[in-house]
This record gives C-alpha cells, sequence and structure tokens, in this order.
C-alpha cells in the first residue's frame, strides 16, 4: 500500500481535492486487492502442506481424526502390496494445493484494476 500511495495518480487525486477515505477506497484498496488474494491462497495452500508434512513426521493431529500427511508412515509398510494407499493421499493433497494457488491466480486476473477494458 505504501508503493501505491507514492503512485501519480493518487497524487493527482490529492490534488484535486478528493478526501483521503474517498482516495482509500477508490484508488488504493482496488490496487492492492490482488496482491492481497493471491498471498492468502498461497498461505492456504502452504500451510496444507506444513500439515501433511507435520502429519508425516507424527506431530500432526491424534488418531481418531486423520490427515493426508498421516497416511503415509501407516502406508509404508504396505508399498508393494498396496501402493494406491500413498498414492491417492498424495493425489489428494496435490490437488487441493494446486486448486488454491489456480484459484488466487485466477482471482488475481479477475481483480486487477489494470487488466480491465
Amino acid at each position: 500500500m505504501l508503493s501505491i500511495k507514492q503512485e501519480e495518480y493518487i497524487m493527482a487525486a490529492k490534488a484535486i481535492g478528493m478526501s483521503d477515505w474517498r482516495i482509500l477506497l477508490h484508488h488504493i484498496l482496488p490496487n492492492s486487492l490482488a496482491p492481497i488474494i493471491v498471498q492468502g491462497t498461497l498461505a492456504i495452500a502452504t500451510a496444507i502442506i506444513e500439515a501433511a508434512a507435520l502429519g508425516f513426521l507424527g506431530l500432526g493431529r491424534s488418531r481418531p481424526i486423520r490427515s493426508g500427511g498421516k497416511c503415509y508412515p501407516d502406508a509404508k509398510d504396505f508399498l508393494t502390496q498396496a501402493p494406491w494407499t500413498m498414492i491417492f493421499p498424495g493425489l489428494a493433497i496435490m490437488l487441493t494445493v494446486l486448486g488454491f494457488n489456480l484459484m488466487g491466480d485466477g482471482l488475481r486476473d479477475a481483480l486487477d484494476p489494470r487488466m480491465k477494458n
């Protein structure tokens, strides 16, 4: 927001007498919303991967509630007989993280005020 505050269109809005709240709501907030949304969706994806990693190490949720990473230590003994016990949880984690990343990218493209025609 500090870099957007120094843009020429903000200075022009101040020069014509716009109030600070109007500048904030109509210029600064829309231009800073896209990076905030992208950062939020990337943070969600990172949290999912970190939760899976902690579950793999045995530091995740307890026994009644399973997490994606907790399935790996239990399934490593059956890798040769039943490889799907490791493949499907990994695919679920991968697709969830990919979905959040693509959602953030799509929202950034949709909300970017510089791309509007």
